[in-house]
């Protein structure tokens, strides 16, 4: 892994994010820490020119996005015309929204459309890839929702964005997860896991929590990684100071 590769995911930072005004000092910041690349993630209104003027001018790439999980189902085309004003290859699915995991069937029907939606992006030389969270784990016979999901689908049509705290949640090996994907995962997400004495998991900083993550970047480049994104949902204070220290963390650690 490159650091040039190492990417900030700006959900993490969606409190700092609603305005352009906003998006442009936080985008300085994430600079200011390392990072040269973020993925486009809970941005306030924006114009996508807009964007992209404040991106170049920080020397930042926008590597990735989440775009609405309707839309991209719905409305790929949509998805494919922001994508190209962005410049940006690589969109996810980001959550099941409104798929009951009780109806087996239903995980089926994500499937078909996931394939469909992601045919469209393929055509117009960009890639869709599935963000899971730790509901995709349930499991139906002897598959998870997420083995479902990349079975049904073609490897063309649809890639990996493995979130590496929820597989960790949802009972599975995230080193697992990025060799079984072999190919077929263009976008990791890096989040820590931690366990705390109250008896509860959390998400922790880079290196802060229990992950093996050398053994998680080693499978990830083997699998073709192009991309390692850093995400905390939840901060224990400043999120710039979380994203801080997993970027000195990564770098003294796991970079080449």
């Amino acid at each position: 892994m490159k650091i040039k590769q190492v990417a900030a995911q700006l959900y993490t930072l969606r409190d700092f994010t609603k305005t352009p005004k906003e998006i442009a000092a936080t985008l300085k910041k994430v600079r200011k820490i390392g990072y040269k690349a973020v993925q486009a993630s809970a941005l306030g209104p924006i114009k996508e020119s807009e964007l992209v003027k404040i991106l170049d001018g920080e020397g930042l790439t926008c590597c990735a996005t989440h775009e609405g999980s309707d839309t991209i189902l719905n409305d790929p085309e949509a998805v494919v015309e922001r994508l190209e004003k962005l410049g940006c290859k690589y969109t996810a699915y980001p959550y099941p929204r409104d798929v009951d995991f009780n109806d087996e069937a239903q995980i089926h029907a994500l499937a078909k459309k996931l394939d469909t939606a992601g045919a469209v992006l393929r055509k117009a030389g960009q890639v869709l890839t599935y963000h899971n969270h730790a509901i995709e784990f349930v499991r139906y016979g002897d598959k998870t929702a997420l083995e479902i999901i990349y079975d049904e689908t073609k490897k063309k049509n649809l890639q990996g964005e493995i979130d590496t705290f929820w597989v960790q949640v949802g009972g599975c090996d995230p080193v697992d997860w990025c060799k079984r994907l072999e190919g077929r995962l263009p976008l990791l997400h890096m989040k820590d896991y931690k366990f705390l004495t109250s008896n509860k998991h959390d998400m922790a900083e880079i290196g802060a929590g229990n992950l093996n993550w050398k053994a998680i970047v080693a499978a990830a480049e083997k699998s073709g990684c192009k991309w390692f994104i850093v995400e905390q949902d939840v901060c224990p204070g400043n999120p710039f100071d979380s994203l801080k220290i997993s970027f000195d963390y990564i770098a003294e650690n796991l970079v080449s």
